[in-house]
């Protein structure tokens, strides 16, 4: 199959409740008008109320407003896709492991709970750096660690190497993240729980290509209300 052949990923969880989404892979694309945001590595959580990408910094984006789809771009960092269950309330989350350390999937579960007025959830993790291949160093072990230290003493999260290095799955550390909020492992779904770096037919990698690395397309559409809803 050919790069240009490729459909962006469907989650069962998520496909279940009738919700569209979509994990983007190599040249995959997300419906016009898809509400993206400028992405820096933060917690800043923004609500979308149209159809529209913005400059406003945010690595989360939620709305509850009926066919509007929202969503971020990935390049080996973590594509939290949302929704109530419902299908109403949706949020698209970015987590490399910046936002992480500074709890921007607290933030984003948090601030869709808050809008939707639910608080049961489902979410779907997609292709991110996993553990086979994302090396980190000690300062970033440290980052995470305020945040996440017991989490990072599972070696199926943080494995160590050498002295000052390990390996580091960061999908596996969002799952466990998304436990901490209150989502229980059967409503996550990790289907497409792919590593990025050693797939590059699939998917573009920071970490394999550096700058030159293209961007996947992320998105999740909130559902209308129907007619018997206020």
């Amino acid at each position: 199959m050919t790069a240009s052949a490729l459909l962006p990923l469907v989650d069962p969880i998520l496909g279940r409740l009738g919700i569209e989404h979509g994990f983007g892979q190599r040249e995959t694309a997300a419906p016009q008008g898809t509400s993206f945001r400028k992405q820096v590595h933060g917690t800043n959580v923004s609500v979308a109320t149209e159809s529209r990408a913005t400059d406003e910094p945010a690595d989360a984006v939620v709305t509850c407003l009926g066919g509007v789809s929202v969503g971020i771009v990935t390049a080996d960092c973590v594509p939290i896709l949302i929704a109530t269950e419902n299908g109403i309330g949706v949020a698209a989350i970015h987590a490399g492991w910046r936002g992480l350390a500074a709890g921007v999937i607290e933030a984003g579960v948090e601030k869709l709970r808050a809008e939707a007025g639910q608080r049961s959830l489902v979410a779907a993790i997609g292709p991110a750096a996993r553990g086979c291949c994302y090396e980190i160093d000690e300062p970033v072990w440290l980052g995470l660690g305020a945040r996440y230290g017991a989490a990072l003493e599972d070696e199926a999260i943080l494995r160590p190497t050498e002295a000052g290095h390990a390996m580091l799955d960061l999908a596996a550390l969002a799952a466990r993240a998304l436990n901490k909020c209150g989502l229980k492992a059967t409503k996550i779904g990790h289907t497409h729980c792919l590593c990025t770096i050693c797939s590059p037919d699939r998917f573009e990698s920071f970490r394999r290509e550096g700058a030159t690395a293209g961007r996947l397309r992320h998105f999740i559409r909130s559902k209308a209300a129907s007619s018997g809803q206020g």
